[in-house]
């Protein structure tokens, strides 16, 4: 295969992963990485490189937005970004000495259980009233607009949020995607936060934890300018064609469709992984 060919396949995949992470809320991560490894041959460290170079300039663009909106809580994102860091950190480091065909078993696990978090409805608002006392310390309650009135809301539990944190950092590190949904789980149903202000901080949060593991594989050489240059580029414009897209389209019914592709890569890797192909 040409280089030409290469780019120009990684440039439309990376674009339908942006697409459809877009759309999803997943990030593409979850698309690139089967991509690249499955389809490409590509080494699944090299893969996960270029995965996370994505979701640094993907998280960016969608997090400014929603800031600028009063949504995201950045008291609580920088507070947890102590621990996600710390985790990407350690996941990167720890990726290095796993086999990769056990990497690939634990990200086909981890699509699994992100496919499912996709179609499992949430409440948009929190009744919680109880708060804490580090909750208070660190000024972590607020208030986000709902039709032009601010509702405020409680947080609780910070010490068990903080420890989920810990563990999706890690898996950021170990397999190069957000962690979404293990950061929404933290802050929704531990720390009992309104889900759109969890999935938008959590958003703010990923590009953070991202750029920390980043360095770990750029020290390792293990980000490759050839791919994760037409990634990014693609994965971007995608993101953003997805973002004006899921404005005019019914989120429900596509998440459904996505949550069954996602698990068929899932398997995939799980397979491939087991069999030693990866």
């Amino acid at each position: 295969m040409s280089i030409l060919l290469f780019t120009l396949i990684l440039l439309v995949g990376a674009f339908l992963a942006g697409l459809v992470g877009s759309l999803t809320g997943l990030g593409g991560g979850v698309i690139i990485i089967p991509l690249l490894t499955l389809g490409l041959g590509v080494d699944i460290h090299y893969a996960i490189g270029a995965s996370i170079v994505s979701v640094i300039a993907t998280s960016s663009g969608s997090a400014a937005a929603y800031v600028k909106e009063g949504i995201t809580n950045i008291r609580i994102g920088m507070f947890l970004e102590i621990a996600t860091t710390l985790g990407a950190i350690g996941g990167a480091i720890i990726a290095v000495y796993l086999n990769p065909s056990f990497i690939a078993v634990v990200f086909g696990l981890i699509l699994i259980f992100s496919a499912v978090m996709m179609v499992v409805k949430k409440k948009g608002t929190s009744e919680n009233q109880k708060t804490s006392k580090l909750a208070l310390y660190f000024k972590l309650n607020g208030s986000y607009p709902i039709d032009g009135v601010e509702k405020p809301y409680k947080v609780h539990r910070v010490v068990g949020g903080f420890f989920m944190m810990l563990f999706a950092g890690t898996l950021s590190g170990l397999l190069g995607i957000g962690s979404g949904a293990l950061k929404v789980i933290a802050m929704d149903n531990i720390m009992s936060m309104p889900f759109k202000v969890s999935t938008t901080t959590s958003n703010f949060m990923i590009g953070v934890t991202a750029a920390a593991s980043a360095v770990v594989y750029l020290h390792r050489g293990q980000i490759d300018p050839g791919i994760a240059m037409p990634v990014c580029i693609g994965v971007l414009f995608g993101a953003t064609l997805g973002s004006k897209i899921l404005v005019r389209t019914k989120a429900d019914k596509l998440k459904i469709i996505f949550a069954g592709v996602v698990l068929f890569l899932a398997i995939q890797m799980i397979y491939n992984g087991l069999s030693g192909s990866i």
